[in-house]
């Protein structure tokens, strides 16, 4: 049972919401006039996605998405976290635009708008074009500046309903899971792209951000990162030292460059890569935010690996702690922890968890309903922690939920459900779980002025 979640210590205004991404929920991948992304190419390479899955359909939402908008506004929620298909709106990354594409987000945008909600769109969630990605991809500086093109074309035309605008996600999945450890699109396994592309992902967060804010100067602009807490296994000065580089390239290497740090120099020497430097580079990458938003799953512990991987560092599995269906080790205090760094080490004036979530194998019972105990615990004790962080000092102003529906959960396909709404990929039922019923309670709470929930 987890301890009341301390609902006074969130401002009145705090956004309840859920997210997100195009390419896990759309579907309709070749329908009026969308190209392939790297996903597509990936997903439909054998073996690379667990059980050959892939996006063609997914959750359908490219058709059914009046009904998730539906969804959302029966949990009471008031901000949904959502990102644009490249592919859709680009098909060649960075030739003409796609009228069809944009009337999409036009619609859907519109349909948030009346649903009560407020929109925080996501530039680029991971679906590169094809068609960039044949010319270098994220290995060249051009598709940075494709990105910022992008960026402007679908911030002039949403810009007048949409103020909340998020670059990039998770950057560091992009560089390090994609190009380095090849077990994302676009299945790389080359240090020297893997930082490049690092470099050239942050580059196109500033780019873009500057040519959102030039299309609409009333924009919120933030970056969304993914961080973990880092422990090392034990007192041994090589685990630290371990510790220490996991935390560079999983933390450090990501925050102090757009918080005007430059790239860590530990980090550089470690990685031996030549970054793609040119002047003013750095300025631009550290372009002001509005907002920093936070993905956040789980911590890492790790011990020394030598002969390993960059880091050098080698996970440890502990013992008799709580886990997810991902295997993922539960930590709320993880998640307080990286609240209060961002805040107390990075000086982020404001803040939102932009996903927070756990997979579960849930199971539809023989009355139709989903109750799924472990994600309903997770949400509360992750919330818990939240107010907590909110006590010591962060600037927290909301959090979305992942995520809003069951969907094509990247390498490991439909197996994987995160949604506060099951999905029957074969009926395309929706289905709201116990989680999604005790979040709308908390809302409901938060908002009625209650205490705790």
């Amino acid at each position: 049972m987890s301890d009341p979640i301390d609902l006074a210590a969130f401002p009145p205004d705090f956004a309840w919401g859920t997210a997100t991404s195009a390419y896990q929920i759309e579907g309709a991948a070749a329908e009026d006039g969308r190209a392939p992304s790297i996903w597509d190419t990936f997903s439909h390479t054998p073996g690379k996605v667990d059980n050959d899955d892939h996006g063609d359909i997914a959750c359908d939402h490219y058709h059914r998405w009046p009904e998730d908008v539906a969804l959302m506004k029966e949990l009471g929620t008031d901000a949904y976290r959502l990102s644009l298909a490249w592919p859709r709106v680009v098909p060649d990354g960075g030739g003409p635009v796609n009228a069809k594409g944009l009337d999409f987000y036009d619609r859907l945008i519109d349909g948030v708008l009346e649903a009560g909600l407020t929109p925080n769109v996501t530039v680029y969630h991971w679906d590169l074009p094809q068609a960039l990605q044949d010319r270098g991809g994220w290995n060249e500086r051009a598709t940075a500046e494709h990105l910022a093109r992008y960026a402007s074309v679908v911030a002039e035309r949403l810009g007048d309903r949409v103020t909340q605008w998020a670059t990039l996600n998770e950057p560091l999945c992009s560089a390090w899971i994609g190009h380095l450890e090849g077990r994302m699109a676009p299945g790389l396994t080359d240090l020297t792209t893997a930082v490049r592309a690092s470099y050239h992902l942050l580059l196109g967060h500033g780019l873009a951000a500057q040519a959102i804010r030039a299309a609409v100067p009333a924009a919120r602009i933030g970056l969304v990162t993914n961080h973990s807490t880092v422990a090392a296994a034990s007192t041994r000065p090589e685990d630290v030292a371990a510790a220490a580089r996991m935390d560079g390239h999983t933390n450090r290497w990501w925050l102090d460059p757009i918080h005007g740090r430059g790239f860590p120099a530990d980090m550089r020497e470690l990685y031996g890569v030549e970054l793609p430097e040119q002047a003013g580079d750095l300025e631009t990458i550290a372009t002001p935010m509005d907002w920093h938003g936070l993905n956040y799953y789980f911590p890492v512990t790790v011990e020394d690996d030598p002969t390993g991987p960059v880091p050098y560092a080698r996970e440890v599995r502990l013992p008799d702690v709580p886990r997810t269906g991902m295997d993922w080790q539960v930590d709320a205090d993880g998640l307080e922890s990286l609240l209060m760094r961002l805040t107390d080490d990075y000086g982020v004036r404001r803040l939102y968890v932009t996903e927070n979530g756990s997979a579960f194998p849930d199971t539809v019972g023989p009355d139709g309903a989903v109750d799924d105990p472990g994600r309903t615990r997770y949400l509360e004790q992750h919330l818990a922690a939240c107010a907590r962080a909110v006590r010591k000092g962060a600037p927290l102003a909301g959090y979305y939920a992942w995520s809003l529906l069951d969907n094509f959960e990247w390498a490991y396909g439909y197996d994987k459900r995160f949604g506060l709404v099951h999905v029957d990929y074969a009926t395309q039922k929706r289905t709201v779980k116990t989680s999604g019923r005790r979040y709308a309670e908390i809302v409901r709470a938060h908002r009625q002025g209650d205490a705790t929930a």
